[in-house]
């Protein structure tokens, strides 16, 4: 009788190989579809955001202004604040791009991304995010949106990629946590207080485009 504890390893190890195809599928897709939509800007934030709430309308505006600038738009391709910056970049004329990802509750793709690809596994449709993206603005959000943050910012700090604006849009919600981050962290000298400039809070629409402007030249 063959040993089941080296059935099960066996099988692990094909399943795990044939998983390498299916990564490698979705980089060979991204890159070939993505790389005709530069520049781009990523657009962060809550799927659960309501189509009411106030900070859906600052993330439309904040689309379509950067949308007439000439800059085209990336989000996670979900609901909320993904859909409202989608739609802003339709309204602005600009493309708008859905990075979907598969989950089994929440995530659907919204209905104004005009260009759309679809992920199973985070780490692939993350880097797509980071290597076609100029900006990154991040609105408020969950744990998915402070993932892409603390990504963005790691990633700048340790030089592994090229500095690019990170934007924190919304005092009221992101002041809390700078503050705890300058209270607790930068006091314990677990981060240099430099690395604070990496990301900037601005609450006004036309303020995050006139930064994103200066900085980033198209």
């Amino acid at each position: 009788m063959p040993d089941e504890k080296q059935y099960i390893i066996d099988d692990m190890t094909i399943k795990e190989s044939w998983r390498l195809f299916k990564i490698m599928a979705e980089f060979v897709d991204g890159f070939e579809k993505l790389g005709d939509y530069f520049p781009a800007i990523a657009i962060f934030g809550s799927a659960r955001m309501k189509r009411t709430d106030p900070t859906y309308s600052t993330a439309e505006k904040i689309a379509r202004l950067l949308a007439k600038k000439g800059y085209n738009i990336i989000t996670g391709g979900g609901p909320g604040i993904m859909e409202a910056a989608n739609k802003g970049a339709v309204e602005g004329g600009a493309h708008s791009i859905g990075l979907n990802i598969e989950l089994p509750f929440e995530q659907q793709p919204n209905e104004y991304a005009d260009i759309r690809l679809s992920f199973q596994y985070f780490f692939v449709r993350k880097v797509m995010l980071v290597k076609y993206s100029v900006a990154y603005i991040i609105m408020p959000g969950g744990f998915g949106t402070m993932d892409e943050l603390f990504e963005a910012v790691t990633l700048i700090q340790t030089k592994k990629i090229r500095p690019f604006p990170v934007i924190l849009v919304g005092s009221d919600y992101w002041n809390g946590l700078i503050d705890w981050i300058k209270s607790e962290m930068v006091t314990r000298g677990t981060i240099a207080k430099s690395d604070l400039d990496i990301c900037q809070v601005i609450d006004d629409p036309e303020e995050v485009v006139r930064t994103i402007q200066r900085i980033v030249l198209i």
